[in-house]
């Protein structure tokens, strides 16, 4: 499963808000919902991401291991 528990802590170390992600970088509401959430995201917005908050992929997201994953 793909946490994104990393992204909210540097979102809180940074100088943005999800105000200013939605209202200045044009993020929709529902991508944030779905950071909270742990639902998935593409690459482009986890680039879009590292690119706006000026960090590395592993800042945003990490993968945990879980049950819930799909069968390979």
């Amino acid at each position: 499963m793909i946490d994104y528990s990393p992204f909210w802590k540097t979102l809180k170390q940074s100088k943005e808000s999800t105000y200013t992600l939605i209202n200045t970088y044009h993020i929709s509401s529902s991508t944030i919902d779905k950071l909270r959430k742990n639902k998935p995201l593409n690459t482009t917005t986890i680039n879009d991401f590292c690119r706006i908050l000026n960090c590395d992929v592993q800042d945003i997201c990490r993968y945990v291991p879980s049950d819930e994953d799909q069968p390979l």
